[in-house]
């Protein structure tokens, strides 16, 4: 960002640098501002309204060391706005608009009871041998690592050669072509 020099004539310029020593004006003051209790926080130069606005304690949008926001509008606390919305209720005979929260819940009994998965009686016997050399095999690798760590290298070529040759059948057992009008999703 290019600064301007210090002899030409840029107003917005002047307008931030004096908008800037206003607020270190306002930050370093050892006086409260008029109008409110306040009082300095030791060694850190920040006031702090021991009250905030409306008696409450201070909130960080109680914050404007600029003064830009005015007077804040107060905002009301929960018992207040209940009285306020009793306050304000209609008659037994007026209709009133439904609201967003106005509608009852509709409680449906049937729970969900997924469906009962197919019988692996039923299974081709040599889809469950792939299936359990595509598992067993890094299993077998796992423990034999584990507990039989003089294993000779024709049982772990062995066990090798069982869990590629499962998982190549389960592969080539996969569906060759896709339904041009099944997008995927299950209902």
């Amino acid at each position: 960002m290019n600064r301007p020099d210090s002899g030409s004539q840029d107003h917005g310029a002047n307008q931030d640098d004096a908008v800037w020593l206003d607020l270190v004006a306002r930050l370093e003051s050892d006086a409260p501002a008029a109008g409110t209790a306040a009082d300095t926080r030791p060694g850190t130069g920040l006031r702090h309204d021991a009250t905030g606005s409306g008696g409450r304690p201070p909130a960080f949008r109680d914050f404007d060391p600029l003064g830009l926001a005015g007077a804040a509008p107060a905002e009301l606390s929960a018992a207040e706005r209940q009285a306020s919305a009793g306050a304000a209720a209609p008659e037994a005979g007026q209709d009133v608009p439904a609201g967003p929260r106005d509608y009852e819940v509709d409680l449906d009994d049937g729970a969900f009871v997924p469906e009962e998965p197919p019988s692996l009686a039923g299974t081709d016997p040599l889809t469950m041998l792939a299936w359990l050399a595509a598992v067993g095999g890094p299993v077998a690798l796992l423990l034999s690592v584990m507990f039989w760590r003089s294993a000779p290298l024709l049982a772990i070529v062995g066990i090798v050669a069982v869990f590629v040759l499962g998982t190549v059948f389960l592969i080539m057992k996969l569906p060759q072509e896709k339904d041009e009008n099944d997008d995927g999703a299950r209902v």
